[in-house]
Formats: C-alpha cells, sequence, structure tokens
C-alpha cells in the first residue's frame, strides 16, 4: 500500500488539482491513497478554486463533492510514503517541518516528469483562468512520469 500527499500553498489550486488526476488514475498503480493539503493553509476548510474546478472539469476529472481544503499536520509525515511539493517554496516548508528521519519522503512533483526535474507547477491562482489548463498539464506529466517510475513499488 503506497500513499501519496500532493502539497502546495493554500490548497485550493495546484494540490488539489494533483489529488483528482492522481485518483483518477489509482487502478494500475502502486498508489492506494492519495490527497492533498497546504503548506499555508487557511483553518478554515475552504473549496477549490472555481477555475481550478472547471479545468478538471474540461478533462473528466472530479474532486469529492465534500472536499475541502486543509493544512500539512505533523502526523502526514508519518502517513504518506511519498509527499510531492508543487514548488521549491512549499518543499522547503516541508523540510523545516518534516522530522529528519522522514526528510526521503519529499519531492517535487517535477521530479518524476521527464525533462522537468527541479521545476516548479506555478502557482495559477494570480493569473488567468488559461493558467489552470497549463498547470493541469504539468500534473499530469508529473504524475504519469510517477506512475512510471516504480517509486513506489518497493515501499
Amino acid at each position: 500500500m503506497a500513499a501519496v500527499l500532493f502539497v502546495c500553498t493554500a490548497n485550493i489550486c495546484r494540490s488539489p488539482m494533483a489529488e483528482a488526476v492522481m485518483k483518477a488514475r489509482l487502478p494500475g498503480s502502486a498508489i492506494t491513497l492519495a490527497q492533498s493539503a497546504g503548506a499555508r493553509a487557511g483553518p478554515r476548510g475552504e473549496v477549490v478554486d472555481a477555475r481550478a474546478a472547471a479545468a478538471l472539469q474540461r478533462r473528466h476529472y472530479t474532486l469529492e463533492k465534500k472536499w475541502r481544503s486543509r493544512r500539512v499536520q505533523a502526523e502526514d509525515f508519518e502517513r504518506f510514503d511519498l509527499i510531492l511539493a508543487m514548488e521549491a517554496q512549499n518543499l522547503a516548508d516541508l523540510q523545516r517541518q518534516c522530522p529528519a528521519h522522514l526528510q526521503s519522503r519529499l519531492r517535487l512533483l517535477l521530479d518524476f516528469a521527464p525533462g522537468l526535474a527541479g521545476q516548479d507547477v506555478p502557482d495559477p491562482y494570480f493569473g488567468p483562468a488559461a493558467g489552470f489548463d497549463r498547470v493541469l498539464d504539468l500534473i499530469e506529466r508529473g504524475i504519469e512520469g510517477l506512475r512510471q517510475s516504480g517509486h513506489l513499488d518497493a515501499r
């Protein structure tokens, strides 16, 4: 059983999009649990950004109706086998919180996308709606690379 947590800043755009894509692709993968959280998510559970939801819907991905944002919690570092940050700042936030013996679980999502290792999935929040489609393209590439990597097979 392998569990993956996707992390962005507020958990209302990129990480819930990654959660939805991964859940759609769970069959045939080594991953049995996919969730998302925010490194700096607010205390109230927010709904996914409408532009992110629209981008997901255009590609036939769905989030649970009751889905709400949440902040990364200390127990997440033990619970999830792999914690994938959307950008370097999110990764740095996670590294500060994560116990030393679990640091190897932290990575950037695009480390798994051929030719994109070390790159960020940009935050589309302050840009035009088309940015959400570009972000979804990158997320799909990262998740497909993760599925093909065999990274979770040995866990």
